[in-house]
């Protein structure tokens, strides 16, 4: 029976990768599912969550798909953000915003863009897959 997996997302560096989004997400790098082009994250039960590969393509500055990390209130989202920003993550430029975003938009370090989403306003409309 087919089943969906997990998300993939391609970068330039998968180390540099694993180190920000194991650091971003409390995951870690499974020693039996990764390569030297390929990192598989697992979560705190050993379940694969997140896989990095190694790709010579750009990042899309507006993807169809893209990862929503997901708060509860606010002064968390204010204070992920903050944390992820000292991780490396960068806010690029970004005109898609509603007039009351739930949403914040970064780039990880490869500049992937990916929402960190205030759950107690959501759902506001215009994310980062709505207007692309």
């Amino acid at each position: 029976m087919l089943r969906l997996g997990f998300p993939v997302v391609g970068v330039a560096d998968p180390g540099r990768a694993a180190a920000f989004w194991t650091a971003a997400l409390h995951l870690r790098v499974s020693d039996e599912w990764s390569s030297p082009s390929w990192r598989t994250l697992t979560g705190p039960g050993g379940d694969r969550v997140l896989g990095l590969m190694r790709s010579a393509s750009p990042p899309e500055p507006r993807p169809r798909l893209h990862l929503d990390l997901l708060v509860d209130t606010t002064d968390e989202q204010d204070a992920e953000v903050a944390r992820l920003l000292s991780l490396g993550a960068t806010r690029p430029a970004w005109d898609g915003y509603p007039a009351e975003p739930d949403f914040v938009v970064l780039a990880d370090p490869d500049g992937n863009v990916f929402c960190v989403v205030d759950l107690s306003r959501a759902p506001s409309s215009g994310s980062v897959g709505g207007d692309a």
